[in-house]
Order: C-alpha cells, then sequence, then structure tokens
C-alpha cells in the first residue's frame, strides 16, 4: 500500500531540511549537500513558480532566494519514490495528512499558493509544486474524487481508504489512535517543474 505524509510528520530520527530557516552556518553536516542541491535546484527553478521576471526588473527578493521547504511523501524511501513518480506521471495532484500531525509538531496548515520542493527517496530535489486547495475534513468524509487525485493504488475511495487506515495506524503520534471520524488536512498542488 502507498500512503502520504506531509514533512512535518515525519521521524524525529530522519531530520527535514527546511530551507525557509535556512542558515548555512547553522545546517547540520549530515545536510550540507542536501542544502546546496535544494538551493541549486531552487536557483535552477524558481522561474517555473513566476519568478524570473519580477527579478530581472526589480532584482532579487527574499522570497525568490530562500528555496521553500523541500520534503518526501511517505514514511519510507520507496514510498518516497513511488509517489514523486505518480507526480511526475500526472496522475497524483493531491496528498493528504492527519490534522493531529500539524497539531503535535507546532507547524502552519499549507496555504493555497505555498510552493514545495519535493525530494526522491535518497532526498534529492526532483520537482516544484504549488498548493492549490487546502480543506480539512474527516478520514470518513473524503469523497471519491480526492482518492482519485491522490493517484495511489487504483484510484478508488475503497482502496484510499484501506490504505490510509493502514497508514493512519503505523505513523499517528503518541496517544493518537486512528478513528474513522479523525480530521484529516485534504491538500490539492500542480505540478510547476518539471512540466508533465
Amino acid at each position: 500500500m502507498t500512503h502520504d505524509v506531509n514533512p512535518q510528520a515525519a521521524d524525529d530520527d530522519e531530520p527535514t531540511f527546511d530551507p525557509s530557516t535556512f542558515d548555512p552556518e547553522l545546517v547540520p553536516v549530515e545536510d550540507e549537500e542536501l542544502a546546496a542541491e535544494v538551493l541549486d535546484f531552487w536557483a535552477a527553478t524558481r522561474q517555473y513558480a513566476g519568478m524570473a521576471k519580477a527579478s530581472i526588473v526589480v532584482g532579487h527578493t527574499v522570497s525568490e532566494t530562500v528555496p521553500p521547504q523541500a520534503w518526501s511523501f511517505g514514511d519510507e524511501p520507496e514510498l518516497a519514490q513511488t509517489l514523486l513518480a505518480a507526480v511526475l506521471a500526472g496522475d497524483k495532484t493531491a496528498t493528504s495528512s492527519a490534522l493531529w500531525d500539524y497539531d503535535d509538531e507546532g507547524v502552519p496548515l499549507p496555504v493555497v499558493g505555498e510552493l514545495s520542493i519535493l525530494l526522491d527517496g535518497e532526498r534529492h530535489p526532483r520537482a516544484l509544486i504549488r498548493t492549490t486547495s487546502v480543506e480539512t475534513t474527516t478520514f470518513d468524509e473524503v469523497d471519491d474524487d480526492f482518492a482519485a487525485a491522490e493517484g495511489e493504488d487504483d484510484r478508488t475511495l475503497e482502496s484510499w481508504r484501506a490504505g490510509h487506515e493502514a497508514y493512519f495506524r503505523r505513523t499517528l503520534g503518541e496517544g493518537r489512535e486512528f478513528a474513522t471520524d479523525m480530521p484529516i488536512v485534504c491538500e490539492r498542488f500542480e505540478l510547476l517543474y518539471p512540466k508533465p
């Protein structure tokens, strides 16, 4: 089964490089190579987010030089690879996470217009996406259309529910238990780079 998790829910043993707080002198040694790769990727792809034209006239702004948050799907490298491949093929245009993950980590929900750099299973930047909608609902209120947009398994609501229930049972934080009325953040996005 394949499932999603936003970077905010990543395992504490696997640190997530967050370029929005990038300070070259504070990057842990184990993330130095990733930090450099993400910065290079952002410099090469920010034009796909519509930022290159304005900088010709007014110069680079902070939002153009500081890359968006970099993260990968899932809770293991193989899953990250599979889900990234679905994004690159144009099959996956949505992702979902437990609202509790955001609450437990104390991080804000995604917002419309927010950019993200997707990492592959080996933590290399491979895609640039933009959030197009964010909705909070309950697990049992996720509909067929959203399940299909996640682009996983056979794209049916039935398989979405089975796969995501197993995933949430496996990954929810301490003191959290799966329930059909648990709050879910449903995020849709568009692939900006590379073009499908």
